[in-house]
């Protein structure tokens, strides 16, 4: 399983792959950081969907990640396209039929596959989790927010459950974009299904039926990511995200031993 996931780490370091969602993630991390903070007395709100976050829950010990915890279901689609696309195209390529040559073991390569995503994965966090804070230091003077318990013993583990949260919420995601990757086989039509679901029709569904939201993947694995809300507990969306995340990682794996490599 090392040589797979070395392997797999040979494709992802690729620099068009790995610096492009680096970049991408950077990006969203810093503008949704920096909107908290640059726009915290505004009318129309300075969070998703128009909520507005005060210098109250600012000033809180968790108030250093709460704009990282704000950003983990956004990192989770990024992460959830690249290895949804990254997986297809091994069927478009051709290049399963290479590694099986030298790996015929299936689900050895399958988990090979799976401990690069988790290694990808906890980069990517810790890295955004850095620059999340640090701008979160450095835009509190200027938002006129307390740093004063950001760093004390509850500081600290906040950031720590935090990091927890997110890296979990992110690794689901992958997990359903890889076994999207499978099934489709295809980058496009893995990506776009995934996108219109999570970003359009989840959204959708919940304006018509706000109950629905309780038991959709995506609402579930965000939630994940920032600990819970006012309407699910932490806990009803570990399990209901979870469970589809299981279930897909499942059937992808019987698709994966069983079904013909070709496109």
């Amino acid at each position: 399983m090392f040589k797979v996931f070395f392997a797999e780490w040979r494709k992802l370091r690729r620099p068009t792959l790995f610096l492009g969602t680096f970049l991408a993630a950077l990006f969203f991390n810093g503008l949704i950081t920096s909107f908290i903070y640059l726009m915290i007395d505004s009318e129309g709100g300075n969070s998703d969907r128009g909520r507005k976050v005060g210098r109250e829950v600012l000033n809180l010990a968790s108030g250093s990640v709460y704009g990282f915890s704000s950003i983990g279901g956004l990192l989770g689609i990024i992460v959830l396209c690249v290895f949804a696309a990254q997986t297809s195209q091994e069927y478009t390529y051709g290049t399963l039929r290479n590694l099986l040559v030298r790996q015929p073991k299936r689900l050895t390569l399958l988990a090979g596959k799976y401990a690069a995503m988790k290694s990808f994965a906890i980069v990517l966090v810790l890295v955004n989790a850095v620059v999340s804070i640090a701008i979160s230091i450095y835009l509190s003077d200027r938002a006129t927010v307390s740093t004063d318990l950001w760093f004390t013993s509850a500081g600290w583990s906040a950031i720590a459950h935090t990091l927890v949260n997110v890296y979990i919420s992110v690794v689901l995601y992958a997990v359903i974009g890889i076994a999207l990757g499978i099934l489709l086989k295809s980058p496009i039509s893995s990506i776009s299904i995934a996108l219109v679901w999570l970003l359009i029709l989840e959204n959708l569904i919940g304006a018509v039926k706000p109950a629905t939201l309780k038991w959709v993947p995506g609402n579930q694995l965000s939630i994940i990511a920032q600990g819970g809300s006012e309407s699910i507990s932490y806990s009803h969306a570990v399990i209901v995200g979870g469970a589809f995340a299981v279930f897909a990682l499942l059937l992808s794996s019987f698709i994966f031993v069983k079904r013909d490599v070709a496109n």
